[in-house]
């Protein structure tokens, strides 16, 4: 298991990211990027809205821009007894607390030379807006991973801020990604390279963008979601963004 030194846990706490050269072995990534591909090029999940794309309208039979795969280990169990999965999960216990638990879990394809980039956000700016969360994200690339082929980039200290404004991208209530609101500062952010089974974890408040991938390969990364148990707010609070938003996947689920 991974013991984090004294000085990245108080990066951490006061960057609100972090970055590890070393979740697990590439011959790891290797079998898990088999089965990756596989999913994706099988469509896992597409018929009840677990598969789709992230960054289009995804209803129309064009070619997806972003293809995202929730929850990949439904599709695939024997991507649960890994030792990225362990790693993340005693992470994760060290930067909340003891009784954190694994979330949900997610995969997204930028195809070589067309993924398009993953708009500034918050990842609390996608979830229900009457609890309060403690929660961060282990995002692991199956190669390495360039400001070329879009790696991560962080706004230093922005997981102290609020949720700040989203939109579906582009103003497109029918597209499932969000987008921070143009006015809000990123001139600082930071990109954060990574050798193949490295990873970054974020805050779910911090402020993360990714960039097209512009390489000739395509960039495959893993996500592992960690929490504490959410809380029932005492205030009030509304995203208007996801009261809005109609996506094909929301369909699709409903109807599955």
């Amino acid at each position: 298991m991974i013991q984090l030194p004294d000085e990245q846990l108080a990066c951490y706490r006061e960057q609100g990211y972090l970055q590890i050269d070393a979740l697990t072995t590439a011959d790891e990534v290797e079998r898990i990027k088999t089965i990756y591909d596989r999913l994706f090029a099988s469509k896992a999940g597409r018929d009840i809205g677990d598969q789709f794309d992230l960054a289009g309208a995804d209803d129309n039979g064009d070619a997806p821009k972003l293809p995202q795969l929730m929850n990949p280990a439904r599709y695939a169990p024997e991507l649960d007894d890994l030792a990225f999965r362990a790693n993340a999960l005693a992470i994760a216990r060290q930067l909340l607390a003891p009784e954190a638990e694994p979330g949900d879990e997610h995969a997204i394809l930028k195809l070589a030379g067309y993924g398009v980039a993953t708009p500034w956000h918050q990842d609390e700016a996608y979830w229900d807006p009457t609890y309060e969360y403690e929660a961060l994200s282990v995002w692991m690339p199956l190669q390495p991973a360039t400001i070329e082929n879009g790696c991560m980039q962080f706004v230093p200290g922005s997981h102290r801020m609020d949720i700040q404004p989203h939109q579906s991208i582009g103003g497109d209530p029918r597209v499932h990604g969000l987008e921070i609101d143009k006015s809000v500062d990123v001139s600082n952010a930071l990109a954060c390279p990574l050798p193949t089974g490295g990873c970054t974890i974020h805050h779910c408040k911090t402020l993360h963008y990714a960039g097209p991938n512009n390489s000739d390969v395509p960039r495959r990364a893993y996500i592992l979601i960690f929490q504490l148990p959410p809380r029932k707010r005492d205030t009030p609070r509304r995203f208007p963004w996801l009261d809005i938003r109609e996506t094909a996947r929301q369909e699709r689920a409903r109807l599955s």
